[in-house]
């Protein structure tokens, strides 16, 4: 599936697990089809929210072999390959690809960083190894080093390079990426508090966390603004704005596992260092949640 001018909202799905730690594919099968009924537009697995950090490569490719089997091309399906080592990050964008994935998430190298040629090369290995789209993700929080803009200058006419994951959260850095989007290269906000604003920019949707809980008010909050109906986005970002603010009360994906589960959706629980929520915040979640008749 060419997912090239892939616009809306693209869930970055959180992996199920049984109480005994193993990963419930029968649940990921539920969900992908509630993303398919809720028309969520593309289905990110294995990113930050989906625990991949805690998983084994052969959890990741058995999560990927599944979702693209049970998909079946109803859906596009992005893995997320990144890695702080830019030859597993090829060997892994490598597999998924022979996997069936649409598309790949890959992430700027954490812990070890790089200075902006070890950071353009990092990328620029897999966009060569591979022959699907992918798209740059920058998230300085997690990583603790930013995708500068001259690298994201170099990268951008890449034939195998589609777009940015922006999630900053800076949105005078978001602005200085805007110049570079086009019809090859596209944007989408990585911060569900800042979508509207970030596609007032040019983002082409979302890639969205609370897209777990709502999928559909998500998705038509997206299709809203991209068929200009502006007013009717921007009240949908400010209605939810206070359960997206308490689903990051604590480290994602403790906070949106935490509240499918408060909605009867059985995902389970996490893997170390992730844990329970504190029962505080937890509280404060289901308030939210409870305000918006989503329990």
């Amino acid at each position: 599936m060419d997912i090239r001018n892939l616009k809306g909202s693209i869930v970055a799905l959180i992996t199920p697990f049984n109480s005994d730690g193993s990963v419930n594919f029968d649940k990921l099968g539920e969900l992908i089809e509630m993303h398919i009924e809720n028309k969520t537009d593309a289905i990110l697995i294995l990113g930050t929210t989906g625990e991949s950090s805690t998983m084994t490569h052969e959890e990741d490719n058995a999560v990927c072999k599944y979702a693209v089997k049970h998909a079946a091309g109803r859906i596009p399906i992005i893995a997320g390959s990144g890695s702080n080592c830019t030859q597993t990050m090829v060997e892994k964008s490598l597999a998924y690809e022979s996997l069936g994935a649409d598309g790949l998430l890959i992430i700027s190298p954490y812990y070890n960083k790089a200075n902006d040629e070890g950071m353009y090369q990092h990328f620029k290995a897999v966009a060569d190894a591979v022959h699907i789209p992918c798209i740059l993700y920058n998230v300085p929080s997690r990583t603790g080093c930013s995708i500068s803009e001259n690298v994201v200058s170099r990268l951008k006419d890449h034939p195998n390079i589609m777009g940015i994951k922006e999630a900053s959260g800076n949105m005078s850095y978001t602005a200085k990426i805007a110049k570079y989007v086009g019809d090859d290269f596209k944007m989408y906000c990585g911060n569900d508090d800042i979508a509207v604003p970030t596609m007032a920019l040019g983002a082409s949707g979302v890639i969205s966390v609370s897209a777990n809980v709502i999928p559909r008010q998500t998705h038509d909050m997206i299709a809203d603004y991209l068929n200009h109906d502006t007013e009717k986005a921007t009240a949908a970002q400010i209605k939810y704005l206070d359960f997206i603010t308490a689903l990051f009360i604590e480290v994602n994906p403790i906070p949106v596992k935490e509240a499918m589960n408060l909605m009867g959706m059985n995902v389970g629980g996490y893997r170390l260092p992730l844990c329970e929520m504190d029962e505080s915040n937890r509280q404060k979640l289901k308030l939210t949640m409870q305000k918006l008749g989503l329990i």
